[in-house]
């Protein structure tokens, strides 16, 4: 596949998802097209399952299986194609959101989780034996206090933003965890919004995927 995976991730008011329509008209401009898409959801079964995923309660087990069923029709009805035709894919968190919220947040098996990512995120034929994982992401690093002071009165939370700022420590943990994956790019998220975006532009083209 001839296209660029990149994904953002972080806690919920880390502020990732502020900085998508930029990083949309950035790689527009150096002549790539852009798919634009999130996680869950990205498909009108997996916005269906998201609903459920974020005001349903449930335990750990289920809420992992309706992640992953969300994901697998995300990554074979968008995903997949978008990067064989050779489009820059964003996307609003992937897997790694798993192992940190339902792993390091709910506390469930990151065993039965790598089990679900290899099921779901297997190659076809020759590449079986391939995961699909994202070329980059870009991890939007921020204490878990201040994110809960950015959310405090936003908007109504959802299930996971309601939660209590321990949880939000395990998730930030278990982010941290993830980051030791080379393709990380820890971004500080603790900064006026402009240098954010500095720290994302000055990644990108250090890693080559901008001229």
């Amino acid at each position: 596949m001839s296209g660029l995976f990149l994904t953002l991730e972080g806690i919920d008011g880390a502020g990732k998802s502020s900085h998508i329509d930029a990083l949309e008209v950035l790689f527009k401009a150096s002549g790539r097209t852009v798919t634009r898409t999130r996680e869950p959801g990205g498909t009108p079964l997996a916005e269906t399952l998201r609903g459920l995923i974020l005001s349903q309660p449930m335990d750990a087990l289920t809420e992992s299986l309706l992640v992953f069923a969300a994901r697998r029709d995300h990554v074979v009805q968008v995903i997949v194609p978008a990067l064989a035709r050779g489009d820059v894919v964003l996307c609003d968190r992937f897997t790694d959101a798993t192992f940190a919220y339902q792993g390091a947040g709910r506390g469930f098996d990151a065993g039965v989780l790598s089990t679900l990512e290899r099921w779901v995120q297997a190659g076809q034929g020759a590449d079986a034996d391939a995961l699909l994982q994202p070329h980059i992401t870009l991890w939007f690093d921020l204490n878990p206090e201040v994110a809960a002071e950015r959310l405090a009165g936003a908007r109504l939370p959802d299930r996971f933003e309601a939660q209590p700022v321990e949880f939000f420590r395990r998730v930030a943990a278990g982010y941290a965890a993830r980051a030791a994956d080379p393709r990380f790019a820890r971004i500080d998220a603790d900064l006026p919004r402009d240098q954010v975006w500095h720290q994302v532009e000055a990644v990108l083209r250090q890693r080559g995927h901008l001229a």
